[in-house]
């Protein structure tokens, strides 16, 4: 998109570079914005993390379209993320020349407002082993475990809606991070119940090979019969896809696939895919052939996020491309309720009427996606319809996923609600004093609470 032919982004783009915030005002004359957008950004990237790398900028984002480009609203600080006077008080601070002591004192305060571990991680998805918590892990569904390598818990770049932001913004307390490859080994193997392991963070594929292998080679050769899926949560093959076309590493990643295949597991690479434009560029749909052709599966997935993909012909585009490249189509999540939520949430109703839209233009091998999927407290709940019940407006709800295994495939209704934009703003519909899952979910953290 913004790069200047092919050769130049083989010759140029081959070094990684990443920019962060002090590397705004240079970056300022490359997109075109002013002085004083760039004081914005800089207020609003003092709360919520930012960082953008040259790929990006070069073949993903139109100069000519800033603000309104999706990449850009995907990748750069925009000053709706945060509250008003939130944002006019960091303004100040940053307009004035304050010490960084200051502007972090006032970013911490605002940033505990804003939900960092929403849907219960720090209460009711972390494990424990023999009595004892296990850093870097969290289950929440019984077949799969969710693995933070340290090593991993950055990204290429950054997308501004990520649930995950408080990963990135140097808070001990905020992360989830382990380096002990044992203490998974051992968590799986005492919970015959986990069938699949997912490597998340941040972005494993930051990550080198021999990094990763220390993670993935041991559940290879532990006696571990039940485990039968391994999968990587990754944005690279939108953000950096050199990572899987170019260099040994990259040769020693397909190899791993390779690996993990022999050795009797499904790999599985979960591609976070927000927009069509992500798989324009020659070398991501060279990156996506290798993969596949390495043995692995690449299912994506995105939130559905206004001003960036809030339109059912941009996801009905992604989809197809999706398919015609050998990938699949997974999820469409709603916006989760932490961070800048309330600059791209979209309403539930809008939400599914995206989806409907989009969903009726594609061919049945794009209909292997779900959604729109929130993934809330007491587990993933898919907006499943809108429709009148007893004379009552309502929006049919599914679980695809819940905390209790039995909650799985249920049906239950909430009050229509046009303005609703997450799953604690709906009421139970048809009189009902309470959602049927409550009384448990409410019992685990009180649980949790006791434990202390």
């Amino acid at each position: 998109m913004g790069g200047e032919s092919t050769t130049r982004e083989a010759t140029v783009m081959m070094k990684f570079k990443a920019n962060t915030r002090r590397d705004l005002p240079r970056i300022a004359e490359k997109l075109r914005f002013d002085a004083d957008q760039v004081t914005d950004m800089l207020a609003v990237s003092a709360v919520l993390p930012f960082r953008v790398n040259d790929y990006v900028i070069e073949n993903l984002i139109d100069p000519k379209s800033v603000p309104n480009d999706p990449i850009f609203q995907l990748t750069f600080p925009q000053r709706g993320m945060l509250e008003e006077k939130d944002f006019l008080h960091m303004r100040d601070l940053v307009a004035k020349g304050a010490s960084e002591t200051e502007i972090k004192l006032s970013a911490d305060k605002i940033r505990g407002q804003l939900n960092p571990h929403p849907a219960g991680q720090m209460q009711l998805n972390v494990p424990l082993l023999d009595g004892e918590v296990v850093d870097g892990m969290q289950h929440k569904y019984q077949e799969t475990v969710l693995f933070f390598p340290s090593q991993g818990q950055t990204c290429h770049a950054y997308c501004s809606y990520c649930f995950r932001w408080a990963q990135f913004v140097g808070d001990a307390d905020l992360k989830f991070a382990s380096r002990e490859a044992s203490k998974l080994v051992d968590y799986v193997r005492d919970n015959p119940q986990v069938s699949s392991v997912l490597i998340t963070g941040g972005d494993p594929m930051v990550m080198k090979t021999a990094v990763l292998r220390r993670y993935i080679e041991p559940l290879l050769r532990a006696n571990l019969p039940s485990l039968h899926s391994i999968r990587i949560g990754t944005k690279a093959l939108a953000y950096w896809p050199y990572r899987f076309t170019e260099g040994e590493d990259a040769d020693d990643f397909l190899r791993l696939i390779g690996e993990v295949k022999a050795a009797g597991k499904h790999f599985a690479l979960m591609a976070h895919s927000s927009h069509s434009r992500e798989l324009e560029p020659e070398v991501a749909r060279k990156a996506v052939d290798r993969v596949l052709n390495a043995g692995a599966v690449i299912r994506c997935q995105a939130p559905l996020i206004r001003k960036v993909n809030d339109n059912a012909n941009v996801w009905a585009q992604l989809w197809r491309q999706q398919v015609q490249l050998g990938m699949v189509p997974y999820y469409m999540f709603v916006e989760r309720d932490t961070g800048a939520k309330a600059y791209f949430e979209v309403p539930l109703a809008r939400a599914y009427k995206v989806f409907t839209e989009a969903y009726s233009q594609v061919a049945g091998l794009c209909r292997t996606v779900r959604g729109p999927s929130m993934s809330a407290l007491p587990g993933k709940v898919l907006v499943d319809g809108i429709t009148e019940v007893a004379g009552e407006k309502v929006f049919v709800l599914k679980f695809l996923q819940g905390r209790d295994p039995k909650w799985a495939n249920r049906i239950f209704f909430a009050k229509y609600d046009p303005k609703a934009t997450w799953m604690s703003d709906l009421q139970p519909a048809f009189g009902e004093e309470r959602f049927f899952f409550e009384a448990a979910v409410d019992e685990a953290l009180a649980e949790s609470a006791r434990k202390g």
